[in-house]
């Protein structure tokens, strides 16, 4: 009908569709003005109309640069930069695909607003389609109609694709990829006949035909699914390049895991250590950053997932900003809300990724485990979720000293890792540092800490009280004696400096958290007499970070308060 050149019938916008032509550019007189690839006015227009679509249960799509009767006026719009607009406007909670078409030789922008996983305000209220037009609800009606529709998903919809498509090396990968499991199950799996297997994966509807996962897995798709890049340094050329069509994702992962382990070098270590050869960057935490930049992403977009191996680094780009209220504060606990349910479970089912939610757990285990520091995970333009694994020397000495805990699952424990890196990088700690480290609750991150409390280093007590904390305060806590010595030990063996705090960091570091610190707290903390730690208190004082509690600076429950600088009075005043 728009090729041709005809009306557009009224019943043709309907729940699902909607025509826009960019506001902003008609003049007092009707007459339609030249388009420019930034409108921002546009932007607004289009991104009120997006979140409304996408508020609607299965989302739509809106047609830009078409008037409500059909007539083409185009769009010069930037595809990109709309998409990254509209990202913006709606608070980093809509992401939409922005694809350029051309319609009798008139440039036109296809807007397609997937099901908004938690209502989208604009102007303070949440609106979504009836018929052809966006009306107002309470954020009740739109919980109470979307748990009937939150079991969509695009990728266990059914496609077009059925078994002749099939790509029999992808089947074949599938089955090397259960079999590699080493599990009873998943090679009884492995030897059913193709229509069974995709069955029992989930891979196929009762049509016959595949889902949208099965079709990405075993088909593939026009445009690479991966494009793996390695360079031996950062600014230096590519010197491998994985980035091909015609190939099936499983076909695509199997080849980017064989050229990370191959660039991902090994090191052998003693025995009783986290294990006898252990890679740069740890596998499991490499496997898992590349699945999930697979799993979770929006696969709307026609960008391939970037994994980039640069050095020990490990960099993997997937298009799509975070979902469901996800972000790298609570990423590690918030319950997973993947785009792609059907895909995560077939990826996790083949047995080459963890099931859904934990991975990322399983991400900041492994590689505090070998001493890196845990996975750097950010949103960024366009929008993308990047996760980059940066795998510098591996710590010998402190997988030494982690395998003298016990019970040996502490070793294994995100939380007590976490613990235990943040006492050996700063000292000390409390519930009020732990919680937000943990990305849990007060109550929980106290648990925790309680926990690792019982936990014992080559046979004594790994964490201890401070003393002198205040009885209506918050109790700190503190590396035994004991597990310092250790610590120490280990270190000297592998020619490492000591790793804590020097005395006057430390000090400064717990008065700047808790307001105060006494020379019975700083003796504590360092294993030494309060009469040896008091001359600490008083260089902070002479530089200006303390003052004495009370001008004698003795009696019972002397202490020192801490000194806010102006830059700190300042952000305090912002955060208030």
């Amino acid at each position: 009908m728009l090729q041709a050149g005809e009306p557009v019938a009224e019943d043709v916008e309907t729940q699902i569709l909607d025509l826009k032509e960019e506001h902003g550019r008609r003049d007092k007189t009707g007459a339609v003005g030249p388009g420019l690839p930034q409108n921002e006015v546009a932007a607004r227009g289009l991104a009120e109309a997006a979140a409304c679509m996408a508020n609607t249960p299965g989302g739509g799509a809106l047609l830009v640069g078409v008037t409500k009767t059909g007539e083409l006026i185009g769009t010069a719009l930037d595809a990109e930069w709309l998409r990254r607009r509209i990202y913006e406007l709606t608070e980093g909670k809509l992401t939409v695909d922005v694809q350029p078409t051309t319609v009798a030789a008139t440039r036109l922008l296809v807007i397609v607003a997937p099901t908004a996983l938690e209502p989208i305000r604009w102007r303070g209220k949440i609106r979504w389609r009836v018929g052809a037009s966006c009306e107002e609800i309470d954020a009740s009606t739109w919980h109470a109609r979307q748990l009937s529709h939150a079991q969509y998903d695009w990728s266990l919809q059914e496609s077009a694709v059925g078994l002749e498509s099939l790509r029999p090396a992808a089947v074949a990968q599938a089955r090397d990829f259960l079999l590699a499991s080493d599990e009873p199950l998943a090679a009884e799996l492995a030897t059913a006949p193709d229509a069974q297997l995709l069955r029992r994966l989930g891979a196929m509807t009762g049509g016959d035909k595949l889902t949208h996962a099965g079709a990405l897995a075993f088909v593939g798709r026009e445009q690479p699914c991966l494009d793996y890049v390695r360079r031996d340094h950062a600014g230096g050329d590519s010197t491998q390049r994985v980035r091909r069509i015609g190939r099936s994702l499983l076909e695509e992962l199997a080849e980017v895991f064989t050229h990370v382990d191959a660039n991902n070098a090994i090191r052998h270590l003693p025995q009783g250590l986290v294990a006898g050869r252990v890679r740069q960057i740890p596998a499991l935490a490499a496997r898992e950053a590349i699945v999930n930049g697979v799993a979770h992403r929006d696969w709307n977009s026609p960008e391939p997932t970037l994994v980039e191996h640069v050095g020990q680094t490990l960099r993997v780009t997937s298009p799509g900003g975070f979902c469901g209220g996800v972000t790298p504060a609570n990423i590690i606990t918030h319950p997973s809300k993947s785009r792609n349910r059907a895909l995560t479970q077939l990826l996790a089912d083949l047995r080459i990724a963890e099931r859904e939610g934990i991975g990322v757990d399983r991400m900041v285990a492994e590689m505090i485990r070998v001493g890196h520091g845990p996975p750097e995970i950010q949103e960024i333009d366009g929008p993308s979720v990047r996760v980059s694994l940066v795998g510098d020397d591996l710590d010998e000495a402190w997988m030494a000293w982690l395998a003298e805990l016990e019970p040996r699952e502490e070793s294994r424990d995100l939380n007590s890792l976490l613990l235990l890196r943040h006492l050996v990088r700063h000292g000390w700690l409390d519930v009020i540092c732990a919680s937000p480290l943990l990305q849990l609750s007060v109550g929980e991150a106290r648990g925790a800490i309680v926990k690792l409390g019982r936990a014992q280093l080559a046979g004594a007590p790994v964490l201890e009280r401070v003393r002198g904390v205040p009885a209506e305060a918050e109790p700190a806590w503190v590396l035994t004696a004991h597990a310092v010595a250790r610590l120490h030990t280990s270190d000297s063996r592998q020619g490492r400096r000591a790793r804590l705090p020097n005395r006057e960091e430390l000090a400064l570091s717990y008065a700047r958290a808790r307001g105060r610190v006494s020379t019975t707290e700083l003796g504590s903390m360092v294993h030494a007499s309060s009469t040896n730690v008091g001359g600490v208190l008083k260089r902070l004082e002479a530089q200006g970070h303390l003052r004495p509690s009370r001008r004698s600076r003795r009696g019972p429950g002397f202490y020192y308060v801490y000194v806010s600088t102006a830059s700190e009075a300042a952000d305090t005043g912002r955060d208030g």
